[in-house]
């Protein structure tokens, strides 16, 4: 019992071995050599003109010195000279045509080769040299298990010649094919391993250069949740107090207009409670790390973080000159006018412009060290826009840490209330961005 089990699994690798062979040697599939990152083209180009001197070079010997009619060793030179540039697009049947094609012409010659003559044998010098190539393209593209089972079977065939049908006077190739077939394909596996390697890496680097931008993206939406949560609780606690103090305003009010006054203002208790749990969740993480000096929340990179610490009240347009004469303080000559009456906001639209302001300021600072900036607000009866620009850098910015996804802060200001944002460099040389924030519309739909 223990030698019939013994026999099944053996037929049973054995079959899988068979099968694994078949799919790797048995098939037709494309597979094109790319082009070069360089010389583009000139490989292909190379494989052409020496499959060119193999088609002369084996006609010469298979027909001078093989003994074959001309017509017969044009068409075994033509079939190897082939396997080579066909091994450009279909490696996998190339190998199979140049193994065919050296393997037969080494049975006709062997039957018309005179005692006496040396002649290279099985394979010639030229045959030898077109299956080397299509071994190399062969090896370049299909897995290691593939090329060393293509290897595998050359040398069977070679040692089935050499040691088996070997007959009469000729100069042995068997043993210069094989190690030459297998150094090919050892240097052909690394330098595919090598190129599979380079993939993979810019493949993960770009997939952390993605989620990177993800991350940072997930934290500007993290912090602008914060600072809107700070807005909408302070209209919950001022909902709150009206609706406290509102039956006082009338004499001897109805008693279902202090039911419902009391129950808004429970509502907007309990409202504001959850608010401030959820404030609690969302600046658990905060750092507040020193860095950039328009970010005094912390950052170092410029962010849209708070301005005073986590309970701080958040900043609107009110705030803007003390935000200049910080920026001024670090080093920043800066303008500003305005244009327009100007007038209350949104809170998230007064918000949003003061952390833009901020953040292209703080870029200014950073990336064009000994230039100047210009802020311009324009007050419309639709909204608000807002532009900062700089002039060219008097000197090359110091590296500073970080992703550098300011921009990407602005832009999730803007989406979220339905604005407009350019910003690109400018043509002295400079910088600019320029946001449009509708005062109504977006912002106060969701509101």
């Amino acid at each position: 019992m223990r030698g019939r089990g013994s026999a099944r699994r053996v037929r049973a690798w054995a079959g899988h071995r068979l099968r694994v062979l078949r799919d790797d040697l048995w098939t037709a599939r494309a597979d094109p050599l790319p082009p070069s990152v360089w010389l583009r083209w000139v490989p292909h180009g190379a494989v052409c003109l020496a499959a060119l001197g193999v088609l002369i070079g084996d006609t010469a010997q298979l027909g001078e010195h093989g003994g074959l009619d001309g017509g017969t060793a044009f068409l075994f030179a033509l079939a190897e000279a082939g396997a080579m540039v066909l091994a450009l697009r279909r490696p996998v049947p190339a190998w199979w045509l140049s193994l065919g094609a050296m393997a037969l012409a080494a049975r006709l010659v062997r039957g018309s080769t005179a005692d006496g003559t040396l002649f290279t044998w099985p394979w010639t010098a030229a045959g030898l040299i077109a299956h080397l190539f299509v071994l190399l393209l062969l090896a370049l593209r299909v897995p290691a298990r593939a090329a060393l089972e293509a290897l595998a079977l050359t040398v069977l065939v070679t040692w089935f010649y050499t040691g088996v049908l070997a007959t009469g006077a000729h100069q042995p190739t068997g043993a210069l094919s094989v190690a030459l077939s297998a150094v090919v394909v050892a240097l052909a596996t690394a330098l595919r391993g090598r190129r599979e390697a380079r993939s993979a890496l810019a493949r993960q680097t770009t997939l952390t250069a993605e989620e990177r931008a993800r991350r940072t993206l997930l934290e500007e939406r993290g912090r602008i949740a914060r600072e809107l949560h700070d807005v909408v609780a302070h209209h919950m606690s001022v909902i709150s107090i009206q609706a406290q103090v509102a039956p006082h305003l009338v004499t001897d009010p109805p008693e279902e207009l202090r039911e419902n006054l009391e129950g808004i203002r429970r509502n907007a208790v309990e409202a504001l409670t959850e608010l401030r749990r959820v404030l609690g969740v969302l600046r658990s993480e905060e750092t507040g790390a020193a860095g950039d000096p328009l970010s005094p929340g912390g950052g170092g990179r410029g962010t849209t973080a708070g301005t005073a610490g986590p309970h701080a009240p958040q900043p609107t347009l009110d705030r803007l000159d003390a935000l200049l004469e910080n920026v001024r303080a670090a080093g920043l000559d800066v303008t500003s006018t305005t244009a327009g009456e100007r007038r209350p906001l949104p809170p998230g639209v007064e918000l949003s412009a003061y952390r833009i302001v901020q953040e292209a300021l703080s870029n200014t600072l950073r990336h064009a060290p000994g230039a100047t900036a210009r802020l311009h607000l324009a007050y419309r009866r639709d909204g608000l826009e807002v532009e900062v620009a700089n002039t060219r850098a008097a000197r090359r910015p110091a590296p500073t840490p970080g992703a550098g996804h300011g921009l990407l802060g602005m832009r999730e200001r803007v989406a979220m209330l339905g604005g407009r944002m350019t910003a690109g460099p400018r043509a002295d040389g400079g910088y600019g961005v320029t946001v449009f924030l509708p005062g109504t519309g977006a912002y106060e739909g969701e509101a």
